[in-house]
């Protein structure tokens, strides 16, 4: 008897993994419904549906009415008034509370991706990482797609992606589009690998990330070149650039020199997942601090819980007249880049060799939530959305 129970809790992980994501996407589903007011409108809706809603429709915030219907609010005080009121208020954005929640999706996608690619027997060499780059500049793309089509909404124009469909390139929903997107690449190029229509899986792979990158950034142009709501800033784009690359190169060797085992586990892959997030700390500090004088227009508006503290907080410690020159953006940078090669760091050789297939897409998670998120605001400041 006692081994007839053994054999039937003796699962998996994967059948564990399966068991607890079904479990809690089961437990919000039948809450929503049953006690819809508590789980769905101040759990689902005001941290992740809600800020999609107010993000997609263009509005300063939403708000939640006890009879099921959104109604969206185009001013802060009106927003202001909604919370004050103890209604269910929903703002574009990032919170803290939502930010942890995404990492903890984040976490379990990851262990899911791992047991898939175990199945698939691929992704246990370091050309996966590389041929997946461009994967992320795509991802940072469509999300500015969408930035453009709030501001052809505000501009009196029909999006190419209306909302809701728009929903699909707002987080965290863009997420899961680009992981689609980026699955059904992965797959197809192993297939042309192993029907022997191409010598190497990596190079198509990263050919269509590319093209879909391309694409994004080429119908970004053409509304630039077309449009009165979307123009193109070259003097915010090549800063950005240089500027990261330069941040890369001497950080990279600052931290070669003063600890040598900083490149033992990743090598080239280091530098990359360092460039990727010195491109977002780049971003932000141009983009939130030198828009007026780069290019006549106001600066962009936060967009995360971290780099909206960070200009929060230097605001709050610097003097006025100190923060009129550096601005209050800069220190992100320096966290970016810190981060980043702290990260580098502790991925040694040793971790690799046990589990190179978990180990890659750590490293490819790492690259992703900097050069995603950074190539967005790259582009929403190079096209002024």
């Amino acid at each position: 008897m006692n081994t007839a129970v053994a054999d039937r809790v003796d699962l998996t992980p994967e059948q564990v993994w399966a068991a607890v994501v079904g479990g809690v996407t089961a437990f919000l589903a039948v809450g929503s419904v049953v006690f819809s007011r508590v789980v769905y409108d101040r759990f689902l809706w005001r941290y992740f549906w809600g800020p999609v809603v107010a993000d997609g429709e263009g509005a300063q915030c939403a708000v939640r009415n006890p009879g099921g219907t959104t109604e969206l609010l185009g001013s802060e005080a009106a927003c202001q008034s909604a919370v004050s009121a103890g209604e269910v208020v929903a703002t574009p954005g990032y919170t803290t509370f939502s930010t942890v929640s995404y990492v903890v999706v984040l976490l379990a996608m990851l262990i899911g991706v791992v047991f898939l690619l175990r199945r698939l027997d691929v992704a246990t060499e370091l050309r996966f990482f590389f041929a997946l780059f461009p994967f992320m500049l795509f991802g940072g793309a469509m999300r500015t797609v969408e930035d453009a089509g709030v501001a052809a909404t505000a501009a009196g124009v029909e999006p190419l992606i209306g909302f809701p469909a728009s929903a699909l390139l707002i987080s965290p929903f863009i997420y899961f589009t680009v992981f689609a997107f980026t699955l059904a690449c992965v797959i197809a190029a192993f297939a042309l690998e192993r029907r022997g229509v191409v010598d190497d899986y990596a190079r198509p792979l990263f050919a269509l990330g590319a093209t879909g990158f391309a694409l994004a950034v080429g119908y970004l142009a053409v509304l630039a070149a077309t449009t009165g709501y979307v123009t193109f800033y070259p003097q915010v784009l090549v800063p950005t650039l240089i500027v990261a690359t330069a941040a890369t190169a001497g950080t990279w060797v600052l931290a070669t020199r003063e600890v040598p085992m900083v490149r033992q586990g990743t090598g080239a892959a280091g530098i990359v997942i360092i460039w990727g997030h010195a491109i977002d700390g780049v971003a932000n500090v141009i983009g939130l601090d030198w828009m007026p004088a780069l290019t006549g227009t106001a600066n962009l508006v936060p967009k995360h819980v971290v780099n909206a503290l960070i200009v929060e907080w230097t605001g709050r410690l610097l003097p006025a007249s100190v923060s009129a020159v550096t601005g209050d953006a800069w220190p992100f940078l320096f966290v970016k880049l810190a981060a980043a090669t702290f990260v580098v760091w502790i991925f040694n050789g040793e971790m690799y060799e046990e589990s190179p297939r978990y180990t890659l897409l750590l490293l490819i998670t790492v690259l992703a939530v900097g050069l995603g998120p950074g190539t967005r605001d790259m582009l929403r400041a190079t096209f002024g959305v």
